[in-house]
């Protein structure tokens, strides 16, 4: 993998060189180091804030987990999704490292006992959500002056720059944590962050940079080029050629683990049961599904006795699974960060893999569902920031989030939007201060409209890619395995 770094890379210390590759042969078994883990992990130790641009599959966790692990103190990392913070910390318990979780489906005593090894000083990494680190309970135990915290890493920190269903508020709030713990910690206490993110263009990565309030940041962006991944796109011209050309292909890759994404709940529930009538085992996977059985449909695919599984797009996110041979998008992704993160999850053990789109002919003409899917995305977007805009006219110059969110159910959203468009200032996590500024017009992504540039391109598919991604730097123009390279041969 082709990795650039925004500034010179830490200079390698032979010494503790040595000490992080002992620590990662005792913990977790490995010789040596990928390339650029060890600069990433110095760049932790030494207390620099860190961009870190690593697709799916390149070892990111370790980054983060060993600085962790090898000295005092805790480091707290972000994550957006239940299954990918249980999946990391089920590893380091398994491993007898000091690790814990914290989120709302678990258990009171769990809950309890975690704060309890929390405030002792016993944990040395703690997982949660943003939402969960800003709850009182746990906010106020983070506060305690006695309580060192090295470092903040937030994960896919792409959730930063967010739209539509998948937008968290709480993550805009991130910001103003550190300036916020800090006040309540010792004279001289240092907290860095760290910020990494399977995708990001250019746009993405500043949001992510001005978000979190990042200080010259060390960057080490790795491009998402994959030569073992097939890439194709299929105009189907009417609804029930989609779903034969989608059987087709599963039947190209028989007892192959794959997963098929589709944009809506309900689509995916429709789908998942005809296929099952097709004679195929698979299972629906949304925000939807209750969370026993969304672990039950993760350990059913990561065990091989569910081939494939077809999902929205929470499914997939920080999973380890190697032998992923087919991804296929039954309807484009919104944006073009979604569509990489996703097909990332294929072929991550090096093995030839195949990544399928099917998409409706340009004019629409016969099946309009896909252009009527992205207009309905883009206008969500347009009514959230005109909520966000009404929103001004209605709460006062300063207060709580608490006290927006008692006078309106979508006050949280409104507030992170008004952030976002720089009419809004977090002084700490919990309180706003409006600012006057320049009204900014209303506008879309540029990577929606990326995304249907992607479609129907004549170019090599990887090419415009790593273009869109700022990763062009001579490294592919022509594949040679894309559909595009594939019909110029």
């Amino acid at each position: 993998m082709h990795s650039v770094y925004s500034h010179q890379p830490p200079t390698a210390n032979l010494e503790l060189r040595s000490r992080l590759r002992a620590a990662l042969r005792k913990v977790w078994g490995y010789d040596d180091f990928r390339s650029p883990q060890a600069d990433i992990i110095e760049s932790l130790l030494t207390g620099q804030d860190t961009l870190i641009i690593m697709p799916t599959g390149g070892g990111k966790s370790i980054c983060f987990q060993l600085p962790a692990l090898i000295r005092p103190g805790l480091t707290l990392v972000i994550s957006p999704l239940i299954a990918l913070m249980e999946n990391q910390v089920q590893d380091l318990r398994r491993r007898k490292q000091p690790a814990a979780v914290l989120h709302s489906q678990l258990p009171r005593s769990h809950q309890a006992q975690t704060l309890r090894e929390l405030e002792s000083g016993r944990l040395r990494l703690l997982y949660l959500s943003p939402e969960t680190l800003l709850s009182e309970k746990v906010w106020s135990r983070l506060c305690q002056p006695t309580l060192p915290i090295h470092a903040l890493v937030v994960d896919e920190a792409h959730c930063l720059a967010q739209w539509g269903e998948t937008f968290r508020p709480a993550y805009q709030r991130l910001g103003a944590v550190r300036s916020s713990l800090l006040r309540h910690k010792p004279p001289g206490s240092h907290m860095a962050i760290a910020a990494f993110t399977a995708t990001a263009d250019p746009l993405t990565q500043q949001a992510i940079e001005q978000g979190l309030g990042l200080k010259r940041p060390n960057a080490f962006r790795l491009s998402p080029y994959r030569a073992n991944l097939h890439l194709s796109v299929h105009i189907a011209w009417t609804p029930r050629g989609r779903r034969q050309r989608l059987l087709q292909f599963i039947r190209a890759h028989p007892d192959q683990a794959g997963l098929v994404y589709v944009r809506s709940r309900q689509e995916g529930e429709e789908l998942a049961n005809w296929l099952r009538q097709q004679g195929y085992a698979t299972a629906a996977y949304h925000a939807g599904v209750p969370a026993s059985d969304r672990r039950a449909i993760e350990a059913a695919w990561l065990s091989g006795s569910l081939p494939f599984v077809v999902s929205t797009s929470a499914f997939g996110m920080g999973i380890d699974k190697g032998n992923v041979r087919w991804i296929a998008h039954f309807h484009p992704p919104a944006l073009l960060s979604e569509y990489v993160q996703e097909i990332g999850r294929a072929g991550r053990d090096g093995q030839a893999s195949d990544a399928l789109m099917l998409v409706s002919e340009p004019t629409a003409w016969l099946d309009p569902e896909d252009r009527q899917r992205q207009r309905g995305f883009e206008q969500q977007i347009l009514q959230q920031e005109r909520a966000a805009q009404g929103l001004i006219q209605q709460i006062p110059p300063a207060g709580t989030v608490r006290s927006v969110e008692q006078s309106s159910a979508d006050a949280a959203m409104a507030l992170a939007l008004l952030h976002r468009q720089g009419k809004l200032v977090w002084p700490d996590p919990f309180h706003y201060r409006l600012q006057a500024t320049q009204p900014t017009p209303i506008h879309l992504p540029q990577a929606s409209q990326k995304m249907r540039q992607y479609l129907y391109t004549e170019d090599c598919r990887w090419h415009f890619l790593l273009q869109a991604f700022g990763n062009d730097e001579g490294q592919v123009s022509r594949c040679g395995h894309c559909d595009r390279c594939d019909r110029r041969s």
